[in-house]
C-alpha cells in the first residue's frame, strides 16, 4: 500500500490527538484504497493489559481524491484509565488488520495496539507552573551563609574546604557510616536570590532538608524538623517568603518510601528519647514497619539497612503523613507550594491519592510531582498497571526519558530516537503532566551533564577511582558546546527546565557522591552561565513556552528542528533547530519558514536558511503558525 491507513497523531485520523478526557468524544478516522473493496472496518480495543476487549463498526464516510475510501467513527471516551486499539478491516480479499508497527504510526499487518490514555477531566494545574524554570538544589553544597551552626551533632565532621572533593570512604563492608558535610544551608539559599531571579528561575526543588544523619537526608530522622545544619522552621518560613516575594516557589522532597533506621521512629541507635520500632515491639512506630523476624530482620529499601521501608498502607502512617496536621499539610503551611516524590512508583495508590488530595486541601496551587524514570504514562510496578496521570496521584514527573534523549542527542546524534521520545510524550501524557513535566538533563543520582556530554559513562566498579577526575581540556571544551545544546533542547522543548544547581555554572562529576560537589561561587564558568540567562530570559519573553504545542519540523543526518506556536495569534512562535553534528550546517527552511529571525544561537539567519555552528541550537522567532491537520 503506498499510503498509511491511520496516523494517531494526525488530527485528520484521531481528534483529539493524544490523551483523551474521560467522557470526551473521540473521533477516528481510517483511510483505505478503494481497490481493496473494504467491506468493513471495525475499531479492536481493551483494557491495555488484555484483561478485556471489545469491537465497534465503523461507518462508510465516503470517496476522497484518487481511490480512497474514508471510515469513520464517533465514541465517548470511558472513565480514567490506559487502553489500546487497533483495527480490523473485511474486504474480498479476506481482510486484516491495522496496527501499530512500533512507529506510531498505522500499517497494514502489523499485530501491536495503539496507547490511548483517558484521564480525570476535572484535574487541574496550578498556573504559575506553566512555562516556569525549574532549579534543583542539593543544599548541603550550594551556598552556605556563614553564621555558626547550632545543634549540630557532635559527631558530624564539618568541612572549611568549601569546593573540596565530595568524599568517599566506605567501611570495610562497604557501608559509609560517617559523612562530610559541607555546610550549605537554608539562610545561604536565601541569599542567592536574586542569582536565581536573574536566572529565570521560578520553582526551587530542594533535596531533603528534614532532620537527618546523612549529607544526602534521605534517611530521614524527624520529618517534623529541619535538619539543624540548614537552620530551624523560622529559616524554612524567611526562605518561602523572600522567594515568594521574587515569584519562586519552593517545592520539597518527600521521602515517604522509608525512614532511617536512626530516626525518632525506628531509633535502632537509641539517640532519641523516643520508643522507636527497633526498640520495642510497644512502640507506637511499630507497626509502621515489616519485620520479618524482629528487631534485626526488616524490610529495608533495595537492602540498604539504614533506610527501613514503611508500610505505607498502615492507617497511622496515612494519617502521619496525609492527615489535616500531617506532614505533607504542616510543611505547605509552613511556606511551601509542593512536593517532589521520591521513588514515587513504590508508593501504593491509596498513599499516593490520600496524598495529593491533602495536598490540594491545604493549597489547591500546590504541585505535585513524582521521580519515575520510566514511561510514567504506561508504568508497571507494585504488581500492576500505576494511574499516576490519570488524575488525582500527581501532576506530572521527573523526565527521565526525555534526559536521555537529549544526552544521546547530543552524543550520537540520534535526532530519531530524540523526536519519537517527544511525540510519544504527547501522544500518551495528559496535557496537565506535560506542562508540568521536570525536564532535567542531570540530577543527584545521575552524572552531571557536562561529565556525560564528555564522554563519560556512569560505572558501576568502586566509586572512589572517579574521585578528582576532570575532563581534559578538548573533552572539556567540546562537552561545554554540548552542554549549550542540550540547554537550548532543555528550555524550548514541552514542559519545564530544570536545572541541577552547579550545570549552569560548568561543575564536572561522576556519580554520587562526585556529582553533589560545592556551587563554585567566584569561579562560575562565564560563558554557560551568560547562556542559560539568556535561555531563561528568552523562556520568560514568549507565550509559545506556556503551551504545550509542538510541530516537529524534520529530523534526521544529526539535526532536529520544531516549532513551538505561541498561545496568542499575535504574538510570534518559536522555532528550534539543533545541530548535534561535530560540523556546522546550512539548515534550508520550508517557504512557511522563511524570514525566520535569529533570537539567540550559534549561528546565523538568512531569509531562507539558517547556518548553525557545530554541536549548537539556533532559536529564531517566526510570524503566527498553526499546526497542520
Amino acid at each position: 500500500m503506498h499510503f498509511v491507513p491511520y496516523r494517531s497523531r494526525s488530527q485528520l485520523h484521531k481528534s483529539p490527538c493524544g490523551a483523551a478526557a474521560a467522557r470526551q468524544e473521540i473521533t477516528l478516522r481510517v483511510i483505505l484504497p478503494r481497490t481493496l473493496c473494504c467491506r468493513g472496518v471495525s475499531l479492536c480495543w481493551g483494557d491495555f493489559d488484555g484483561a478485556w476487549e471489545e469491537q465497534r463498526p465503523f461507518a462508510w464516510e465516503g470517496m476522497e481524491g484518487c481511490g480512497e475510501e474514508w471510515w469513520r467513527l464517533c465514541f465517548t471516551a470511558p472513565e480514567p484509565g490506559l487502553f489500546r486499539y487497533r483495527f480490523i478491516f473485511q474486504s474480498d480479499c479476506g481482510g486484516g488488520l491495522i496496527g501499530n508497527g512500533g512507529q506510531g504510526v498505522g500499517c497494514l499487518e502489523a499485530d501491536g495496539f495503539w496507547q490511548l490514555t483517558v484521564f480525570d477531566p476535572l484535574h487541574s494545574l496550578p498556573d504559575w507552573v506553566p512555562g516556569g524554570v525549574m532549579y534543583q538544589i542539593f543544599p548541603d553544597r550550594f551556598c552556605a551563609c556563614g553564621q555558626e551552626k547550632k545543634g549540630v551533632p557532635a559527631e558530624r565532621r564539618l568541612r572549611v574546604d568549601w569546593g573540596g572533593e565530595p568524599e568517599w570512604s566506605p567501611d570495610a563492608q562497604g557501608n559509609i557510616t560517617q559523612y562530610d558535610f559541607f555546610g550549605g544551608d537554608l539562610k545561604g539559599i536565601a541569599q542567592k536570590l536574586d542569582y536565581l531571579e536573574e536566572l529565570g528561575v521560578t520553582c526551587l526543588y530542594l533535596n531533603p532538608i528534614f532532620a537527618a544523619q546523612s549529607n544526602h537526608r534521605y534517611d530521614t530522622a524527624d520529618y517534623l524538623q529541619i535538619d539543624p545544619l540548614l537552620g530551624d522552621g523560622a529559616d524554612f518560613r524567611s526562605l518561602c517568603a523572600a522567594a515568594h516575594e521574587r515569584g519562586i516557589r519552593i517545592l520539597l522532597d518527600g521521602v515517604f518510601s522509608h525512614t532511617g533506621a536512626d530516626s525518632v521512629y525506628f531509633n535502632r541507635e537509641h539517640r532519641y528519647a523516643s520508643t522507636g520500632a527497633y526498640e520495642s515491639k510497644d512502640s507506637p512506630y511499630y507497626a509502621w514497619y515489616q519485620f520479618r523476624r524482629w528487631p534485626e530482620d526488616y524490610a529495608c529499601w533495595w537492602g540498604i539497612r539504614i533506610l527501613p521501608e514503611l508500610n505505607e498502607e498502615n492507617k497511622e502512617v496515612l494519617a502521619f503523613f496525609t492527615g489535616e496536621d500531617g506532614v505533607v499539610r504542616h510543611w505547605l503551611r509552613e511556606g511551601a507550594d509542593g512536593w517532589r516524590l521520591d521513588v514515587a512508583d513504590e508508593l501504593p495508590d491509596r498513599f499516593l491519592e490520600r496524598l495529593y488530595a491533602a495536598a490540594r486541601k491545604e493549597k489547591p496551587e500546590a504541585l505535585v510531582l513524582g521521580e519515575v524514570w520510566e514511561d510514567a504514562s504506561r508504568k508497571w510496578s507494585n504488581g500492576g498497571r500505576r494511574r499516576f496521570l490519570l488524575g488525582g496521584q500527581m501532576d506530572s514527573v521527573m523526565n527521565y526519558p526525555l534526559a536521555n534523549a537529549v544526552l544521546r542527542f547530543a552524543l550520537e546524534r540520534d535526532a530519531a530516537q530524540l523526536s519519537e521520545t517527544v511525540l510519544a510524550q504527547l501522544e500518551h501524557y495528559p496535557p496537565a503532566a506535560i506542562a508540568s513535566l521536570m525536564n532535567h538533563i542531570g540530577t543527584h543520582d545521575t552524572l552531571r551533564a557536562l561529565t556525560r556530554l564528555g564522554g563519560e559513562m556512569p560505572d558501576s566498579g568502586p566509586r572512589g577511582k572517579w574521585s578528582g577526575k576532570r575532563l581534559a581540556p578538548q573533552a572539556l571544551e567540546q562537552a561545554r558546546q554540548r552542554l549549550k545544546l542540550c540547554a537550548a533542547l532543555q528550555f524550548t522543548l514541552p514542559g519545564n527546565p530544570c536545572v541541577y544547581y552547579g550545570d549552569e555554572a560548568g561543575l564536572q562529576g561522576h556519580m554520587d557522591p562526585f556529582n553533589r560537589g560545592c556551587f563554585p561561587w567566584g569561579k562560575e564558568d562565564a560563558e554557560l552561565l551568560a547562556w542559560y540567562r539568556a535561555l531563561g530570559k528568552l523562556r520568560r519573553a514568549y507565550t509559545a513556552f506556556r503551551g504545550i504545542s509542538f510541530a516537529l519540523v524534520s529530523a534526521a543526518l544529526g539535526c532536529v528542528a520544531y516549532l513551538r506556536p505561541a498561545i496568542c495569534a499575535r504574538e510570534p512562535s518559536i522555532l528550534v533547530i539543533a545541530n548535534a553534528n561535530e560540523h556546522p550546517i546550512t539548515y534550508n527552511l520550508p517557504p512557511h519558514l522563511h524570514g525566520a529571525a535569529l533570537l539567540l544561537g550559534g549561528g546565523s539567519a538568512a531569509e531562507t536558511s539558517v547556518f548553525l555552528d557545530a554541536a549548537s541550537a539556533a532559536i529564531l522567532s517566526v510570524d503566527a503558525y498553526t499546526i497542520p491537520q
